[in-house]
């Protein structure tokens, strides 16, 4: 029986996707080992042939060791690609988005943009900072799924400045139709989140996107309530892993120098100061036992916020890159209880125009892994409602206070 468009992508989450090199990906965008090494795989975008009525967008494995075993294969030229499923000779029908003129021009600081941010589904993702401090210790306590510092200055530029930022942000605005700009960045002891100020407010300023933040947490909260002031639009907290034991394990550094109960505090204070689901809790799925994650999803969504949950991948070059990937089966049950929490708490998910996450399965797209019970039917009713009440405050919140262009 065919896979709807959501199992068909955290199948191909867990499986990979082989690519063969008869296969010409002229054209498409380049697999990008940025930041954690996340975006290491294709950008693909599968149509929902169902009543999502929507595209769904996924950075599907395709170098790493256990992609050569998966069943999926892709077939195609740039004329019309498809996912064939070596199992039962299914076909599913997928699109390569292209990659933008503007990964190949320069900042004035005569850097490529590329190297200061990428697409990643429809959204900017921008590290703004050097890389994570946890890999600058002796020995290492940077997380062992991560390849940031492996990243950070050789795969992308390790300083970006705020023009390189603005710049960058007004190429994929202009030309790619982003609207929102994901800022994150490592460990960076207790100035993290001051450092980020003057990118938030430039970007707000001089070009009007949606801005994300995703750094680790600080202790003193009124770092938030500025950067809330600033107009930050969504605040994640990388808690990654729910149960302590697992969590002090693959995450050393946050263990010892921040603590769980820090991430978890952040985000319950940032969620009871902004709108209801502008807050995420991202989580790792496929590692600590499934039950422990059910109940981070619950946790998460209890505040408001949403959970963001990331398949693990077993990214090369990583301490854990011999690692298995997550069973399907699990994977769906987890998206399926992600859906389903949101639901029931009320937390808005998918308002944001012209916003696709590909290095995740969206809490929105695993609405294709539930039952349509009536309950279910007056969720998505009321989402959709919202989406349309909500339009107003994203264009304001997307207008360019200060101006059309940076000053230099």
């Amino acid at each position: 029986m065919p896979l709807n468009a959501c199992e068909l992508e955290i199948d191909l989450f867990c499986k990979g996707l082989r690519v063969p090199e008869s296969v010409t990906l002229e054209g498409a965008r380049g697999i990008s080992r940025t930041r954690a090494g996340l975006g290491s795989g294709l950008e693909i975008v599968i149509p929902s042939n169902s009543w999502l009525k929507r595209e769904i967008w996924m950075n599907a494995p395709v170098v790493e060791a256990f992609v050569e075993r998966s069943p999926y294969e892709l077939r195609g030229n740039p004329a019309g690609y498809v996912v064939y499923d070596h199992r039962g000779g299914l076909e599913y029908p997928v699109t390569l988005p292209s990659e933008p003129a503007w990964y190949r021009r320069q900042t004035s600081r005569d850097v490529p943009m590329s190297r200061i941010g990428v697409l990643q589904g429809t959204y900017l993702g921008i590290y703004i900072n050097p890389s994570c401090a946890f890999w600058n210790y002796s020995p290492p306590l940077n997380c062992g799924f991560c390849t940031t510092g492996a990243n950070v200055g050789c795969h992308e530029s390790a300083i970006k400045t705020v023009d390189d930022v603005i710049e960058t942000c007004h190429a994929a605005r202009d030309e790619s139709g982003v609207t929102f700009v994901h800022l994150n960045g490592g460990f960076q002891g207790s100035n993290g989140l001051r450092s980020a100020e003057p990118y938030v407010k430039a970007v707000k300023e001089n070009v009007g996107l949606l801005v994300g933040l995703q750094l680790t947490p600080e202790k003193d909260f009124t770092a938030y309530d500025r950067l809330i002031d600033l107009g930050v639009d969504h605040f994640s907290f990388c808690l990654e892993l729910f149960d302590p034991e697992w969590f002090a394990w693959v995450c050393p550094g946050k263990a010892r120098m921040l603590g769980q109960n820090l991430f978890l505090e952040a985000m319950d204070y940032c969620a009871s100061r902004m709108p209801r689901g502008s807050v995420s809790g991202e989580i790792i799925a496929g590692l600590e036992p499934i039950d422990r994650t059910l109940a981070a999803i619950e946790r998460i969504t209890s505040v408001g916020a949403f959970p963001t949950v990331c398949l693990f991948r077993p990214t090369v070059g990583s301490a854990m890159e011999n690692w298995p990937p997550p069973d399907y089966d699990d994977m769906r049950q987890v998206l399926a209880a992600v859906y389903d929490a949101c639901r029931r708490h009320r937390v808005p998910i998918g308002l944001a125009p012209n916003l696709e996450v590909s290095l995740v399965v969206n809490p929105d797209d695993a609405a294709l892994l539930v039952p349509r019970t009536p309950a279910m039917i007056a969720y998505e009713g009321w989402r959709r409602a919202l989406r349309v009440a909500a339009r107003p405050a994203f264009s304001r919140r997307m207008h360019a206070s200060g101006g059309d262009r940076p000053s230099h």
